[in-house]
């Protein structure tokens, strides 16, 4: 059909967007490298326990307490692209139970 763009230049626009939000998130995720956050933990999933930050960061933590359906502070110890790594074990806790 006319004035369509190619299907392939289709695909190489839209991986280069993908790329750059995965890019932004890395970016925004690394901003909290050394701080204390505060996560809802969710459910226990591969060994790690996994929750969400006040601002929707996926975060994974281990320990040997069971963390679900509670609210713990860590600090941020590492950052990938589509979440944070907790270590809750060397911060002041609070465990409040929802």
């Amino acid at each position: 059909m006319e004035g369509q763009i190619d299907g392939k230049i289709k695909e190489e626009r839209s991986q280069k967007l993908i790329d750059l939000s995965n890019k932004n998130e890395l970016e925004y995720n690394k901003k909290y490298i050394g701080k204390e956050v505060e996560v809802l933990f969710e459910e226990k999933k591969d060994g790690n326990y996994v929750g969400h930050t006040q601002n929707y960061i996926l975060a994974f933590a281990k320990s040997a307490q069971n963390l679900e359906n509670k609210i713990e502070k860590g600090i941020c110890k590492k950052a990938e692209n589509d979440h944070i790594v907790l270590d809750i074990d060397n911060c002041n806790r609070i465990v409040t139970n929802v």
